[in-house]
């Protein structure tokens, strides 16, 4: 039943019946004698049965309640494999006889049960699954809309996502991924609005992996994206159903896997890490405006401080001159250079983030506020660094941290201290030296194959309204042009601008 035989240099499996003393053998050799590996031996009608689990994966209730009770108590003959499906009342039973399928699903908390002398054998889910319940997400917080939260339990999102959409034109394609440790998850999209390229394409990156182990689903990530060199994401990483619903609505891609409180989806651009789902729950000037104040935000925080290095070390007279003065004091005491201050500092920041982030909940925010307000007392005392500097670095840090996305966030702050380095060689021409960097980098970049920097290049018109800013909703009837939908439609417009009053 499970012996192998060579054919033209290759490996194939050929099946036969056996007694249980060997399957029992076998097994035991391909799970290298599992402690855990338990062999459940009895006898019907003359005939031996064996059941097959590891048990620190199934419930053995199920087992004992749901087979053995059932074939044991029940009054017809049983004669072939046929007759215990129909006896078994599982939900998910499957047949094989080849043993390398029977030690996979043994590894995922499936049962083997095998009558003596047949040619097959059962495969019952039994799993025991041991998961959170659905709460908060902890990497992205909101004020406004729904809270909840992805858990580790795969079916468990695939259920929330079901009732966010209720389309039967959602599509959720079961993938396997990792080569030694097989990674079930689901390709997600929505047939009649997701382009067909974009899904072939993370359909086809997905299918030509060949690693041994995906720990998540930001590893998945790493691995498929376009470019694995840049400090920028090209995938977003979500915890948030609602928002990985409306990115589905959108036209775009996306894939969880089991084990993984997070999804990703793409493609994406730079402008949508900086999209919240909160834009869409306020009113359309509320949404515009928070979403321009993290743009700005973010463009303070990567220029602010190489510029202050640049004015202090090469433009002083670019500096009003009742600054001047007050600058001056606020530097006198200083012996180090504008550069080696700044980065001091940024320095200094990062590990008082870091550090916050790796203690206990109520232990780091202790951390940051008074490690950030001791040290940084401390330092204009002892005459390490300048007031001016302090509130600059603290703007810097404050914009880095208002992007809704934590990893994008952190590649801000990475990019910033390279700028400063340029800054304090070669001034305001070395921090344009180094925004032109940037941004021939960013222009280069490509999510799925798509452009990163759309609306803004290739330019759209009718995508500012979906990233830049916000229209009322009576003006977005149609979905990014950018994803490139089937069904580019939500809604006629006309319709959507009438008012429609009960007449009286």
């Amino acid at each position: 039943m499970f012996r192998k035989r060579r054919k033209n240099g290759e490996t194939e499996k050929k099946a036969h019946s056996l007694d249980i003393t060997e399957l029992k053998e076998q097994l035991n050799k391909e799970l290298n004698e599992s402690p855990d590996l338990v062999f459940r031996v009895f006898h019907r009608d003359d005939k031996k049965y064996i059941i097959i689990f590891i048990s620190n994966l199934v419930k053995t209730e199920i087992i004992d309640e749901f087979v053995l009770k059932p074939l044991l108590e029940s009054k017809g003959n049983i004669n072939t494999t046929e007759d215990i499906l129909n006896i078994l009342p599982l939900t998910q039973v499957n047949v094989t006889n080849q043993l390398m399928e029977i030690k996979e699903v043994l590894l995922k908390g499936s049962l083997y049960l095998y009558k003596e002398g047949e040619p097959f054998g059962i495969i019952g889910d039994v799993k025991k699954a041991e998961a959170r319940s659905l709460g908060q997400a902890e990497t992205e917080s909101l004020v406004y809309g729904p809270k909840i939260s992805f858990t580790e339990q795969l079916s468990t999102n695939l259920n929330v996502i079901r009732n966010n959409i209720v389309d039967a034109n959602l599509v959720m394609e079961d993938i396997t991924v990792g080569r030694r440790t097989k990674v079930n998850g689901k390709l997600v999209y929505i047939s009649d609005i997701a382009e067909e390229e974009n899904v072939n394409t993370l359909r086809q990156r997905i299918n030509d992996l060949d690693v041994d182990h995906i720990q998540d689903s930001s590893v998945l990530a790493q691995y498929i994206e376009d470019n694995s060199w840049t400090v920028f994401p090209q995938l977003i990483t979500t915890e948030l159903p609602d928002r990985f619903c409306l990115a589905l609505i959108k036209g775009k891609v996306g894939v969880l896997l089991d084990r993984s409180p997070a999804a990703i989806y793409g493609p994406t651009t730079f402008f949508s890490f900086f999209e919240s789902t909160e834009d869409v729950y306020m009113r359309w000037n509320m949404g515009s405006f928070i979403r321009m104040l993290r743009l700005v935000a973010i463009f303070l925080s990567v220029l602010l401080t190489p510029a202050y290095v640049a004015v202090l070390t090469y433009h002083y007279e670019v500096i009003p001159s009742p600054l001047l003065v007050s600058l001056g004091q606020s530097r006198s005491n200083v012996p180090f250079p504008p550069i080696f201050e700044a980065l001091l500092l940024e320095f200094i920041i990062e590990m008082l983030r870091e550090a916050g982030a790796r203690l206990p909940t109520k232990v780091g925010q202790t951390m940051g506020i008074v490690g950030g307000i001791v040290i940084g007392q401390a330092s204009v005392e002892a005459g390490f660094t300048s007031n001016i500097l302090i509130i600059i670095i603290a703007i810097s840090a404050l914009g880095s941290f208002t992007a809704p996305s934590y990893i994008m966030g952190s590649a801000i702050r990475i990019v910033r201290f390279p700028i400063i380095v340029l800054a304090g060689i070669w001034g305001g021409v070395g921090i344009m030296i180094g925004f032109c960097i940037l941004l021939i980098h960013l222009l280069k970049l490509s999510t799925l194959g798509r452009p990163y920097l759309t609306p803004i290049y290739p330019f759209s018109f009718h995508d500012l309204r979906y990233s830049i800013f916000r229209l009322p909703l009576q003006y977005l009837g149609g979905r990014p042009e950018t994803n490139e939908p089937t069904d580019k439609r939500r809604y006629p417009l006309k319709k959507a601008k009438t008012i429609k009053d009960v007449d009286e």
